[in-house]
């Protein structure tokens, strides 16, 4: 009697064994987290309420952060839109990827197929692309298809999108609404809901499978001034985008200057180039053009708070809030008149610092809640969800994992910080690379030989030339330019200004103190420091790129159009 019982319970373990394995290789049994990772533009560190904000109301960001983990000392790896964004998608720093505005190349397949969304797939994931795509990819950069035809879900534009997509991207017209966030937010609600009722949205099957983990990558254009500097405040907008904050005091930020007030610059005339400024920062030049421009941002932020709740919401109807990880985080910062200057482009904490939230309900509660002041930087955040999902890293990515900061296993991933820029071009933007631990920063800047963008202005205006295609088309010799600013540092090129900070004593980076005999044995630190972190940001190995210019394109009977 007592063998048949044992006999019974090893059949019956045995049929169990069967079953749970057959469910895990059907996918009944998933066991992976999914992911949305959620990526806003030019949103500087200090604009939601959990970094300091005592203005904007965002309780939904404040409670992702509440549940998850905050880094406060989150930095990018360039300042500005596409290398910001490629190097995301890469792990890698702009030096390896090689992919700017000003670079006249976009990623070829074989980089494509190492992004974080394609080594997901190729691992079973289920993936989906809504909003905005700033990185040109495959033969023909934007006009491609490639990205379109890599995911399961695609509904974005190419560049920007405006505050009102529909006027730009066919791909939104039939969206209900006519606001960005909320266009971005019925793609979100679409490709979770599996309702399937965008006709614009490009999708290989007719349902989002409920047996595999998902990896949707949610890009937003605001509060970028492409988008926040169209709005219009139409009768159809939301209340939020008409008139909230309006009737508020606010103030401008510590250090602004006014234009007419500068009387001493931030960085040299010779290294810095201000008068070329891109017009559209212009409003930083006088307090009234700082204030709307600010609200607007504001008002854009609470709109991407309140699709957050939502999003969460979704996520929890459909007990799927269990098993998703959210990542939240900003492209780069931006200067606000600080110091009088306005943009990005540069390697000041204005402009590389960024809000950073990951949320992973797997989490001990005990480990959610807290904030960590580790170095990290926007190309972990691949390695780290690869790492989640139990996805073998590409020895390509030059970003940590971060799952034992998360875990609170330990307190750093890297000693030193490094940030660079590659977009010097008529716009008066300097090359500069910098390092950084919690302590110093140290930044070297280098010749500034570059064409005025107010003469080329002056000169398409008094020839009927289209300015823009003036200022933005890159021709093949601007590919050996961009090659030279990427290598010429690491040949030997002599940095002709340099900044060492104190980041302790003076975060806002006031005081140049690299003239200061007394830091000298610092300053000759971080110089070697540099040498070693430029090298291993540059790697080894020609960039995965191909030809992406105004003349390759030209050939193939294409005109591009700036983006």
């Amino acid at each position: 009697m007592k063998q048949d019982f044992q006999l019974k319970l090893v059949k019956n373990l045995v049929i169990m064994l069967c079953i749970y394995a057959a469910a895990t290789v059907s996918g009944w049994a998933q066991e992976q987290p999914n992911f949305i990772f959620i990526l806003t533009d030019d949103q500087q560190y200090g604009l939601m309420g959990c970094t300091g904000n005592t203005i904007v109301k965002t309780p939904n960001l404040d409670k992702l952060a509440s549940d998850g983990v905050l880094f406060t000392n989150a930095h990018i790896t360039t300042a500005i839109c596409t290398p910001s964004r490629a190097s995301i998608l890469t792990s890698q720093f702009e030096r390896k990827h090689g992919i700017n505005f000003n670079s006249g190349t976009s990623m070829s397949k074989e980089g494509w197929n190492n992004t974080y969304p394609m080594v997901m797939r190729e691992n079973g994931y289920y993936t989906g692309w809504v909003g905005k795509n700033h990185v040109p990819v495959g033969e023909g950069g934007y006009d491609s298809g490639l990205m379109e035809k890599s995911f399961d879900y695609w509904y974005a534009g190419h560049g920007h999108l405006g505050f009102y997509p529909k006027d730009r991207h066919s791909i939104f017209k039939d969206a209900k609404n006519d606001t960005q966030v909320e266009v971005v937010g019925e793609g979100i609600q679409d490709f979770l809901s599996n309702e399937q009722k965008l006709g614009g949205a490009i999708k290989f099957i007719d349902n989002r499978p409920t047996d595999k983990p998902f990896m949707l990558s949610v890009c937003f254009n605001l509060p970028h001034g492409a988008g926040t500097g169209s709005m219009q405040m139409r009768d159809s907008d939301d209340e939020i985008y008409k008139t909230l904050y309006r009737d508020q005091n606010i103030p401008l930020p510590e250090n602004y200057i006014a234009r007419k007030d500068i009387k001493t610059l931030k960085l040299p005339a010779e290294i810095h180039h201000a008068e070329d400024r891109q017009v559209g920062y212009d409003y930083v030049d006088t307090p009234e053009g700082f204030r709307e421009r600010y609200i607007r941002q504001m008002e854009a932020m609470t709109g991407i708070d309140r699709l957050l709740g939502e999003l969460r919401q979704t996520l929890k109807d459909q007990k799927l809030d269990k098993n998703t990880v959210i990542v939240f985080t900003s492209d780069h910062g931006l200067f606000m008149g600080q110091f009088g200057l306005g943009g990005k482009a540069l390697c000041y904490e204005e402009t590389t610092h960024v809000p950073m939230i990951i949320f992973d309900p797997n989490t001990k509660k005990s480990k959610r809640g807290k904030t960590s002041d580790a170095l990290v930087q926007s190309i972990d955040i691949a390695p780290t969800m690869m790492t989640m999902a139990g996805v073998a890293i590409p020895d390509t990515y030059q970003g940590k994992n971060l799952t034992h900061l998360l875990a609170g296993e330990e307190e750093e991933v890297r000693p030193f910080l490094y940030t660079e820029n590659l977009w010097s071009t008529q716009f008066g933007n300097p090359r500069c690379e910098s390092v950084q631990d919690h302590e110093w920063k140290y930044i070297r800047y280098y010749k500034n030989e570059n064409f005025s963008a107010l003469k080329k202005i002056a000169t398409a205006k008094a020839m009927g030339i289209n300015t823009s295609a003036m200022l933005y088309k890159v021709h093949d010799p601007d590919i050996a330019v961009y090659r030279d600013y990427a290598d010429g540092p690491l040949k030997g090129e002599p940095a002709v200004y340099e900044e060492l900070f104190n980041l302790k004593k003076d975060p806002k980076e006031t005081t140049n103190l690299a003239s200061d005999a007394s830091n000298k044995s610092k300053l000759e630190e971080l110089r070697k420091v540099w040498k070693t972190e430029i090298t291993i940001a540059r790697g080894t190995g020609f960039p995965k790129v191909l030809r992406y210019t105004s003349d390759s394109e030209g050939e193939r009977g294409v005109i591009i159009e700036p983006k």
